[in-house]
């Protein structure tokens, strides 16, 4: 589960809503602030729901707070694999952030419900990043291993507790539907 109650879409709405915005962060972010709403127009041309993913997106952009992890020193669209269980896991990082002492990975939300606390996160999204922190665990070994999503709702950067993430990817090993998935 990676939605909370009362996210009323459909899933595969959801989903294009979703590819959209993470589209225009990814394209409109290493643009000057005063072309990206143009650019924006012509990505979002025969989209549905496309001008209500370009606001969010920009409001996103435009957020002091967050241009350390939009600007051009974040890794942008990381894939990595590794194993865990016996099992291969794979992802993509929407935004990766290396420090020589800690590494921060970064996954874009659209959910239209942003959870009040990080202690209200699904435990999919959770499990999804305990699986990042373990996969670049093994990649920055001796580094700080950080994760927080980004809710496009309300351009909200919400670090999660390593403690919690790694709970809830030991919780998986213990859930057949989870590794099959």
């Amino acid at each position: 589960a990676k939605a909370l109650p009362g996210e009323g879409d459909e899933t595969a709405v959801a989903l294009a809503r979703g590819s959209l915005i993470h589209r225009l962060l990814e394209e409109l972010a290493p643009l000057p602030a005063d072309q990206r709403a143009a650019r924006g127009a012509g990505l979002i041309a025969g989209t549905d729901d496309g001008a209500a993913c370009l606001v969010e997106s920009l409001a996103v952009l435009d957020a002091p707070a967050l241009a350390p992890i939009l600007g051009a020193e974040a890794l942008v669209e990381v894939a990595l694999s590794g194993e865990w269980c016996g099992r291969t896991m794979w992802g993509v990082i929407d935004r990766l952030i290396v420090a020589s002492d800690s590494v921060l990975a970064i996954d874009f939300k659209s959910n239209r419900v942003v959870p009040a606390g990080p202690s209200d996160v699904p435990e999919g999204l959770l499990r999804q990043m305990g699986a990042y922190s373990h996969l670049l665990g093994a990649i920055y070994p001796g580094r700080r291993i950080e994760t927080a999503l980004l809710w496009t709702a309300g351009a909200v950067l919400m670090p999660l507790d390593p403690e919690a993430t790694a709970a809830a990817l030991r919780r998986a090993a213990l859930d057949p539907d989870a590794v099959a998935s």
